[in-house]
């Protein structure tokens, strides 16, 4: 009895297990970053608070990993091209790579400008400040990772230095126009990845899946649109990814993106005829030649979101680390060593422990994906970045990300529903047929491309009577109509999520400046 009593325990403990674990290696990080930071400052005036922050911006950097990262490498998982510890492993050295090489040696203190420095009393209301804001757009990132809904991390970090601000200079100190154009944001984002990202998908979809024969038209196009990713990618990451390595203007960076696209063109165009030439006539051979292209992708994106994204966990820590060290209040801050690596270790770290949830969220949860939607996506998380950038407009990596993924899905509501209606007009003009010329006529009509699909449809509006479908027919018809391939509770729950996300953390952020400075006084 006591043995089998045991084993009951047992097994209503085994959920808690990986839990436990998960949050000891999270604890275990943010305790060696509060030795390594204490031993490493020790005798420093202040030196208490940077330690205090150090293990705030620790923190907030697991929350990057687990919340952000899942829109890089999401839609491969997705889409079957990388496993999920792939992924993890591919996003976690990409991220950490581009943290570390390209992200950055000086960092805004007041991100995107929201907030007047000069309003801000002294250099310890400043730093007050700092330590809220990171600590609420932290523990804003944690509820949003635990509701699976994938938001923005630096609008969280937005809406943490808008609210601390205003607690400690009150509403005159905030730059509403800006906030205006990153709440516009919030729609500029998703609906220009979604646009995108539907573009490039019923691109492939005209010129090759709805072709006759998929795979030379595959040999045809795949380079070409491999090519256009590579230009798009290297652009990007010549821009944004190895800007502290190396500057240069928009015309240049569109150059030596396109003197690599020819090169990959060049290199893959043979490589992709021979493997086509090995693989049958359909859909699924077609995905395979885009899986190792998608793999680059998702690798190319962490780095470039390493790069960039690191700031939001390690610019207030900066910030904060450049105040105490000396006085006063600077826009701009440099970022030592042991801060970068703060922040790129903790974006590894809360990957490995808490991405799978969201990574599942963006891959499969909002729509299913194949290797030639999750390709699309990238495509238009990289292209979208670099439109915006150049227009000035303010947009989100995770907001393009996750639109990307409903433009793609859709778009493909849109399009089995006129193919269904195609399908009902073929069966209305078949109206009392048999049923064997009716199914050979459907069948054929599947295999054709657009353009004979449209020949099919005029031939039988010109030679066939029209008739009625029954109301049993209909009524079935109509019940397809409405097939959601697009899941409506996941698309509400993202939407209120990123709507929240500023005037949350925002204040969470007021609460907390008032709680330290209480304390400090």
């Amino acid at each position: 009895m006591e043995l089998q009593n045991l084993s009951q325990i047992e097994k209503a403990t085994r959920f808690g297990r990986p839990e436990l674990f998960r949050l000891g290696v999270a604890l275990l990080f943010i305790v060696g970053i509060m030795l390594f930071s204490g031993f490493s400052l020790q005798g420093l005036d202040g030196g208490y608070m940077l330690v205090a922050a150090a293990m705030i911006g620790g923190y907030m950097a697991m929350n990057i990993g687990a919340n952000d990262v899942a829109n890089n490498v999401g839609p491969a998982v997705g889409s079957k091209a990388l496993t999920l510890a792939g992924a993890i492993l591919i996003a976690a050295i990409f991220e950490a790579s581009g943290a570390l090489i390209a992200g950055g040696d000086v960092v805004s203190t007041i991100k995107k400008g929201i907030i007047d420095p000069a309003m801000i009393a002294d250099s310890d209301t400043f730093i007050w400040l700092m330590m809220a804001a990171l600590l609420a757009g932290a523990i804003w990132l944690n509820i949003a990772t635990a509701l699976g809904a994938p938001v923005s991390t630096t609008h969280s970090i937005v809406g943490g230095v808008l609210g601390a601000g205003i607690a400690a200079g009150g509403l005159g100190i905030a730059d509403w126009g800006k906030m205006g154009q990153i709440a516009a944001s919030w729609v500029i984002s998703p609906v220009l990845g979604g646009m995108i990202a539907a573009s490039f998908l019923y691109l492939i979809k005209r010129s090759i899946t709805y072709q006759e024969d998929m795979i030379t038209a595959g040999k045809r196009m795949v380079p070409l649109l491999v090519s256009v990713m590579a230009w798009a990618f290297s652009t990007y990451l010549v821009l944004k990814g190895v800007k502290k390595l190396w500057k240069v203007d928009f015309p240049m960076a569109l150059l030596i993106g396109l003197a690599v696209a020819v090169v990959i063109f060049l290199i893959i165009r043979p490589m992709i005829a021979k493997a086509a030439n090995k693989m049958a006539n359909e859909k699924g051979s077609i995905n395979r030649l885009f899986t190792v292209p998608l793999i680059f992708a998702a690798a190319l994106l962490s780095f470039a979101h390493g790069a960039n994204d690191v700031a939001n966990a390690v610019g207030p820590l900066a910030a904060i680390n450049d105040a105490i060290l000396h006085g006063g209040i600077a826009k701009k801050a440099e970022i030592p060593i042991w801060v970068m690596m703060v922040g790129a270790i903790g974006i590894a770290i809360g990957l490995a422990l808490y991405g799978p949830k969201l990574i599942k969220t963006v891959g499969s949860e909002i729509t299913e994906l194949d290797q030639m939607r999750a390709f699309c996506i990238a495509m238009a998380a990289a292209i979208t970045v670099i439109i915006a950038s150049q227009l000035g407009l303010p947009v989100s990596s995770t907001h393009i990300a996750v639109g990307a993924v409903f433009g793609v899905g859709f778009l493909r509501e849109f399009l089995k529903h006129t193919y269904l209606k195609m399908v009902e007009e073929i069966k209305d003009h078949h109206h009392g047929r048999d049923e064997a010329e009716v199914e050979a006529f459907l069948l054929r009509f599947q295999k054709a491309t657009i353009r004979r699909k449209a020949e099919m449809l005029q031939q039988l509006k010109e030679h066939s009577a029209s008739a009625d479908l029954s109301k049993k027919e209909r009524k079935g018809l109509k019940k397809v109509y409405k097939t959601e391939l697009v899941k409506r509770s996941a698309l509400m729950k993202i939407v209120a999520a990123w709507v929240i996300t500023v005037p949350v953390s925002g204040i969470l952020a007021a609460m907390l400046f008032f709680m330290i400075r209480g304390l400090m006084l």
